[in-house]
Parts: C-alpha cells; structure tokens; sequence
C-alpha cells in the first residue's frame, strides 16, 4: 500500500430533498485507488478508517478458493456467491448456503451465526453462505469446526493473511473487532478499501477471479431483487463488481480495468451510500446515462415528494 502525504478534500453531500427544499443531509467519503495500492482521487480523507464489515466477504472467500476447498467438495460458483452474499434469507438464498454444508457433511448446527428475529434457522441469516464456507475450509483442512469465528482460530488466520498480502501489511498490523454475525471485520482505511476492489477486479489473480465471475453471473445470490448490489451487478453487466457492508460501506470494483472505489457515509446511512454510488460512476463513466437514470430512479426518488441529491467532487490527485 502506497502512503504518502495525508489527502483531504471536501466531503460529498447527500441532500434529502422534500419538494425541493433540503430537508436532511448526509456527509459522505469516497476514495478511488488502483490495483497498485495509488489513491487517485478522494472526497474527505483517504486515510478515514472504519470497519470494512461485510464489504470483506470476497476476500474471505479466497480461503476457499485457495485451498482446493471447491473442488475436493464440488462446489459451484453458485456456493462461492453466496459465500460473497449479504443476503435477505430467501429460500432460494438459503438453500444455497445449506447446499455447501451438505456436501461437506456438516451438520446446519455447526454455523454460529445468529437466527433472524422471525426466522427459524440460522441459514437464513444474511452471513450464513460466508459462515457455511468457513465451515468447508475447516472440514477440508481439518480446523476444529467449534471454534471456527475466534480470531486465533485457523480458519480466520488464513482470511487474515490473504487480505494482509493483498494490502502488503503484516497481519499483525490489523485492528479486528467482531461483525455482528460473529465473524472477524478489520478497521481499515478507505483507500485500502478501494485497493482491494481494485485488485479483486484487476483480473490478474485467478482465485480472485474466479470470486469476482460468481458474483456478477449470479448477482441475485449476493442480496437480492431490487437491492444496490443485486440491481447493479445486474444491469452493468459484467463490468463492476459490488459489495455492500453496513453502517454506511460500499466498494466497487470496476472488472478488468484495476479500479476502486471506497465510499462511507459518516452517520451509517444505507440511502446515502447508494446516492453517492451512483452519482460517483456517472462522474467517473464507468456507467452509462441510461443505467445512471435507471439506478437514479430504483434508489434516489423515495416518493412522489422525496428525491435525494449529491452535492461535491472527487478531487483528483
């Protein structure tokens, strides 16, 4: 990762406008790095740190990926993406998650993650595929499947290490905390958010490829109808990568190009992270008007007397 001088520019604004009139407003930091670890242009701060929550689940993922995990098992690239999911506990969704611990012989009560309020199971739970593919690692390397979300445990080592060399950081430098799933997040700074969706989507690494080709063929697996990365995923077609992770987190990948970008809307707000996702690939032309006008219409008109809009730039490096 490339450090040099502390960059800092204005934040963006996300206006909620009722009628016109500002009525609410969000601030919001956004970074863009290449897959050589370069920041090229920010709003706010690039060194902002905050925990990258589920955002990570791609790079989780290459502890299956790397490990002959998939293939000992026989696992699809429907199992990786709802490894990579953030999903609303479908059927669908669901079933998928329990499809890796049946083949891998793990009993559905071996996953530590919470159960919905109102759900029944466990597999319903938005981490559950992230949880189930922990769970395969340990099955194939041997790992105590008890302890599988402790941080020293084997598993969650191997996670540290990949995202480490990724970043060029010795693990031992990273902050962890537990996600509310259980499950280790890091604190991280945004544009090493943005590093690593720029490495995962500059195609050079063929693990990280492989994750990147499961989530855009099956992007309903990763959230789901009409959510932000489901909706963007699908129309772009192929050419971004998107993962969300809460209190305000989003990171886009733009394929093949060695592009991210990081952004955080400061109060945690879901609707302002999407706005400034939006307005940020129109600025930047990695969508076209038309998918801008269609993702404008799907997640910043709120109502018939509500709308959202952005207010800043990146500055440029």
């Amino acid at each position: 990762m490339t450090r040099g001088k502390r960059t800092q520019s204005a934040e963006l604004e996300v206006r909620l406008l009722r009628e016109g009139i500002v009525e609410s407003v969000h601030r919001v930091q956004a970074v863009v790095a290449d897959n050589r670890g370069r920041t090229l242009s920010v709003a706010g701060s690039a060194e902002a740190a905050t925990f990258v929550r589920s955002a990570l689940k791609p790079f989780q993922a290459l502890a299956v990926t790397t490990t002959g995990t998939l293939e000992r098992y026989g696992l699809n690239d429907r199992d990786l993406a709802i490894m990579c999911a953030s999903h609303q506990g479908t059927v669908a969704q669901a079933r998928q998650a329990f499809n890796i611990l049946w083949r891998c012989d793990i009993p559905p009560s071996a996953l530590q993650c919470p159960i919905p309020a109102g759900k029944r199971s466990p597999l319903e739970h938005n981490c559950s595929g992230k949880h189930a593919g922990m769970l395969a690692v340990c099955r194939q390397r041997n790992f105590p499947l008890s302890t599988y979300l402790q941080r020293n445990h084997p598993v969650q080592q191997l996670i540290l290490t990949k995202v480490a060399e990724l970043l060029r950081m010795p693990p031992a430098e990273f902050i962890s905390a537990h996600d509310d799933c259980g499950a280790p997040t890091y604190f991280m700074q945004l544009a090493q958010m943005a590093t690593l969706y720029a490495r995962l989507a500059s195609g050079d690494n063929l693990d990280m490829e492989r994750i990147v080709r499961a989530m855009t063929h099956h992007p309903s697996l990763i959230s789901g109808n009409g959510q932000f990365d489901t909706e963007l995923m699908r129309l772009s077609e192929g050419e971004l990568v998107s993962k969300a992770g809460a209190e305000g987190i989003q990171c886009i990948g733009r394929i093949g190009e060695g592009l991210g970008l990081a952004i955080k809307a400061v109060d945690g707000a879901k609707r302002a992270k999407h706005a400034a996702a939006i307005y940020l690939l129109k600025q930047m032309g990695w969508i076209t008007p038309a998918l801008e006008e269609r993702l404008t219409e799907i997640f910043m008109t709120l109502g018939d007397y509500k709308r959202l809009e952005v207010v800043g730039e990146l500055s440029m490096l």
